[in-house]
């Protein structure tokens, strides 16, 4: 079934929370094992219903922002999520004090019960009202950057729509592109200020409401975190700092001695060759097809998937006014179908959708049996593997895509890889500072968030751009006002990813296999588990981003970067 046939109808959530309730009661007086897990069963079956109704809305929403009928529903989920969680919350809470536990754990897996556990620490009925002024506070950023209008070259665009202006081999064009995109920040330095700050409120209320120091440590509940800590992030944030920082700094010094510069400005960030970088050579509809042979090509699982998502029209690329900006991969229980969306707009970063985004997709479409829906997905970090995984491992089809510029595109794609993982690290010390420091200003986290990153990000100089001098460019990063503590997930993946990399390098056969693996046991087993599964390193683990590091150091050593 396509898409857009799917039946939205709204829930009477009334009715679902009194079915559900009864579900519960019942489930909680039940006599033996196999009348419990069938009352789980339905209790399951009435959460992938909620859930896929949810989905099909947020999608719709997101397709487009001023759409009035899915604006309604979104309304409705950000007030009826709360009421939600909480049932969530009491069917958890029966789950732990179940009769017969240890019959449900070899039945449905030990997962199901860590995640239970987890849950009961990041909820109570008296957060209700703020969880859902959270949604409200995030609803609202995210219309605030849809609503972005920027008048450039004679069109008003969207911010999605500005990025190959910025990465245009005219100087003076990527000035001018960047100056355009950053002031809709800047015109709305306040709103964006006001949001945030609520939110940190809003977050260190519902910390003290459930009796910690801070927000830290819920947030880090709140994700799933079983298997480490805070203490755990801080010290592989530190051997960031040390291992990759000075591999970053000296990827970003031959950027700039190819742009012919002495030091790379904010503008300059997004051109890696003075060239040009390296775009697709078709259109949208090229993209797709190419992708249909290439994942064909790469697996018969890959194959079968890929089939599956376009002749159901699973997929949504073209950027429109009014559409969310961004991209993302998304589950619909109920039709046992993920759902990518983004915003093509002629770059290398459509390619990575296509990997980045699909490999979510192949994920949970691999692991659709396990059918639970604490199962679907595993943590955010492991479902990053995933992800990043896949797009090095497309790597000898992406001659497909970008032709003569197939070696460009590799190059300025691993060493961004790597590029990366500061960034990612330098928003989550921020994070870290923010939610440890609630009663911070405005001010003082802008301060916070320079200091920070030159840290991690040495090579960049905003002296030209006040505001992004003085404030940075936290204020587009969606995550931090809408899904806190994510963040480092991307860099732990990305040290498993590179180590699928090594791995594909050596023996591709034997690296797919471990992919395929890793993406057929979905959110059975906690973030560690998933790592030893697919035959990996921990990224925690001393020496793991050395080794994996050096590999990379090696490997693009021996490229001259010159010939792009």
């Amino acid at each position: 079934m396509r898409f857009k046939d799917f039946e939205y109808k709204q829930p009477d959530f009334d009715h679902v929370e009194a079915a559900f309730g009864l579900l519960i009661e019942k489930f909680s007086n039940a006599k033996s094992l196999e009348e419990q897990s069938s009352l789980l069963a339905k209790m399951n079956d009435y959460r992938k219903s909620f859930a896929s109704m949810h989905q099909i809305a947020s999608i719709r929403h997101e397709m487009n922002t001023v759409d009035e009928e899915y604006l309604k529903e979104k309304d409705f989920f950000d007030n009826t999520l709360p009421r939600y969680e909480q049932l969530t919350n009491q069917y958890y809470q029966a789950l732990i004090k179940a009769e017969f536990r240890e019959g449900l754990e070899k039945e449905w897996g030990k997962q199901l019960f860590t995640i239970a556990e987890l849950a009961q620490n990041s909820f109570k009925p008296e957060i209700l009202d703020d969880l859902l002024r959270e949604n409200q506070l995030g609803t609202e950023y995210g219309k605030l950057d849809a609503g972005a209008s920027i008048f450039f070259e004679g069109e008003e665009r969207t911010l999605p729509a500005m990025i190959p202006f910025m990465e245009s081999p005219d100087r003076e064009v990527r000035l001018k592109a960047s100056q355009a995109y950053w002031s809709h920040y800047e015109k709305h330095e306040a709103d964006y200020d006001g949001i945030f700050n609520e939110l940190v409120k809003v977050r260190d209320g519902i910390a003290q409401k459930l009796g910690y120091a801070n927000f830290i440590e819920p947030g880090y509940v709140r994700m799933l975190r079983s298997d480490y800590g805070a203490e755990d992030v801080k010290v592989f944030r530190e051997q960031v700092k040390k291992d990759i920082v000075p591999l970053a700094s000296k990827i970003k010094a031959k950027q700039a001695k190819r742009l012919g510069l002495d030091t790379l400005k904010y503008h300059d960030m997004r051109l890696s060759f003075p060239s040009g970088n390296a775009n697709p050579k078709g259109d949208p509809d090229w993209i797709l097809e190419n992708g249909r042979k290439m994942y064909e090509d790469l697996s018969d699982d890959t194959g079968e998937f890929i089939n599956f998502m376009l002749n159901n029209e699973l997929l949504d690329v073209l950027n429109r006014k009014g559409k969310s900006g961004g991209g993302f991969c998304t589950y619909i229980n109920d039709y046992r179908s993920p759902f990518i969306f983004a915003n093509f707009n002629g770059t290398s970063g459509d390619i990575d959708v296509l990997t980045h985004e699909a490999g979510h997709a192949f994920q949970v479409y691999s692991s659709r049996d396990a059918d639970l829906v604490e199962y679907a997905w595993p943590s955010l970090e492991a479902c990053e593997i995933h992800s990043m995984s896949m797009e090095f491992l497309t790597y000898p089809w992406m001659e497909q895509f970008f032709k003569e510029d197939t070696e460009k595109y590799k190059y300025a794609h691993l060493s961004g890889s790597i590029c990366d993982i500061p960034y990612l690290c330098s928003v989550d010390e921020f994070q870290h500072w923010v939610y440890g420091n609630p009663s911070a200003s405005p001010k003082e986290r802008k301060a916070e968030w320079i200091r920070i990153s030159k840290d991690y990000m040495p090579w960049v100089d905003y002296s030209d751009h006040p505001f992004l001098e003085r404030v940075g460019i936290w204020y587009k990063i969606g995550h931090i006002f809408q899904m806190p503590f994510y963040f480092i997930d991307y860099a732990l993946a990305q040290i498993c990813a590179l180590q699928f990399w090594k791995k594909s390098t050596e023996d591709f056969s034997l690296a797919m296999d471990d992919y395929i693996k890793l993406c057929k046991a979905g959110g059975s087993m906690a973030f560690l588990e998933l790592v030893e599964l697919a035959n990996l390193k921990s990224p925690f683990e001393p020496g793991c981003i050395k080794s994996v590091i050096s590999e990379v150091e090696e490997f693009l050593e021996k490229i001259d970067d010159s010939q792009f």
